[in-house]
C-alpha cells in the first residue's frame, strides 16, 4: 500500500455485541494512533510547503499506479540556532545554512545508487561535474563561469531505477543568490534550450509539459527542458533550479522515452528541499 494511504482494517463480522465492543474500541484506538502518526509525518514536511498543496499534487503521497517513485520520508536538515531560511526576507543573500550535502534529494526506494557521485567526503570535484558535458568547448566555458562566479561546493547524488531510468542531481553553491540569478537565465539556462549539452542529449527545448503540470514555488526558479524527437536510443530530460545561493542541475535519461511523471516528481521534491 502506498505511503499516506487511508484504508482501515476490515471490521470482523458475526461476533456478538458484548465481544464486539472491546474489538471496536481497540480498532478505534489504533485508527487514532495511525492518524496521529500521519499528522506527525506531515509536520516534518512543512518546511517544503507540501501542506499547502492538494493531496494529488504531493509527489510523496501518490499511488504506485501513477508512475511516481517511492521516495523515503524527507526531513529538512538541522541549521544553526536562529538562522533564517534561505528564502526568508531577513536573509537577502539567500544563504542555505544547512549542510549542502544533506539537501541533496535521496534516491527512491529500490534504486541502485551511483556511489561515484558522492565524491570525497560528500563533495564532488568540479572536473567530475563538468565531465557530463561531452563537448570540450562547453566544459571549458562552463568551468570558467564557475570560477568567475565563485563556486564554493558541489554536492551530488545519482541512481538508476528498475526501469533503467538514470538520474543525476547536482547542487552547486555560490556566495549569494544574486550570483546565481546572474549566472543562470542568461548564461546557462536560456529560454530556448540549455546552453550546454549533457551527454546523451542531441537537442533539447523548453518543456511546456512540465510548466503545465507543476505548480510554481515562491522564490524558486526552474528552467526545464526535454530532448526533442528524434532522440535516438534514449531521451534526456533536464532542469536547472535556482533557490537562494544554490543552483541545482537535475538530469534524467531512459532508453526509449524518459517518463515525465518521475521527472516532475524529482524536480519538485528537490525544489522543495531547497526552498
Amino acid at each position: 500500500m502506498p505511503e499516506g494511504g487511508d484504508a482501515l482494517a476490515p471490521v470482523a463480522q458475526g461476533a456478538g455485541a458484548p465481544a464486539a465492543r472491546p474489538r471496536r474500541r481497540l480498532r478505534a484506538a489504533l485508527r487514532w494512533t495511525a492518524a496521529v502518526a500521519v499528522f506527525a509525518a506531515v509536520g516534518t514536511l512543512t518546511a517544503y510547503g507540501i501542506t499547502r498543496m492538494e493531496r494529488t499534487d504531493v509527489p510523496g503521497l501518490a499511488t504506485e499506479s501513477d508512475g511516481r517513485w517511492n521516495y523515503p520520508t524527507l526531513a529538512y536538515p538541522p541549521m544553526p540556532s536562529g538562522s533564517p531560511g534561505p528564502l526568508a526576507e531577513d536573509n537577502p543573500a539567500g544563504t542555505h545554512h544547512a549542510d549542502l550535502r544533506a539537501l541533496v534529494l535521496p534516491a527512491p526506494k529500490g534504486a541502485t545508487e551511483d556511489k561515484a557521485l558522492r565524491g570525497e567526503d560528500g563533495w564532488l570535484a568540479t572536473k567530475d561535474f563538468l565531465a557530463q558535458f561531452p563537448e570540450k568547448t562547453h566544459r571549458a566555458e562552463f568551468g570558467q563561469f564557475l570560477t568567475d562566479y565563485g563556486l564554493r561546493h558541489i554536492a551530488a547524488r545519482g541512481w538508476t531505477t528498475e526501469d533503467g531510468t538514470e538520474t543525476r542531481v547536482y547542487l552547486l553553491r555560490f556566495a549569494t543568490s544574486a550570483v546565481v540569478q546572474e549566472l543562470t537565465p542568461g548564461r546557462i539556462a536560456p529560454a530556448g534550450g540549455p546552453a550546454y549539452r549533457v551527454r546523451g542529449d542531441n537537442l533539447s527545448e523548453f518543456d511546456n509539459e512540465y510548466a503545465e503540470a507543476v505548480k510554481p514555488l515562491p522564490d524558486v526558479s526552474r528552467y526545464v527542458y526535454a530532448e526533442m524527437k528524434p532522440y535516438g536510443a534514449q531521451q534526456v530530460r533536464q532542469a536547472y533550479v535556482t533557490a537562494g545561493d544554490v543552483l541545482a542541475l537535475i538530469v534524467q535519461s531512459r532508453k526509449g522515452k524518459a517518463l515525465a511523471v518521475p521527472f516532475q516528481q524529482t524536480v519538485t521534491l528537490q525544489s522543495q528541499l531547497l526552498s
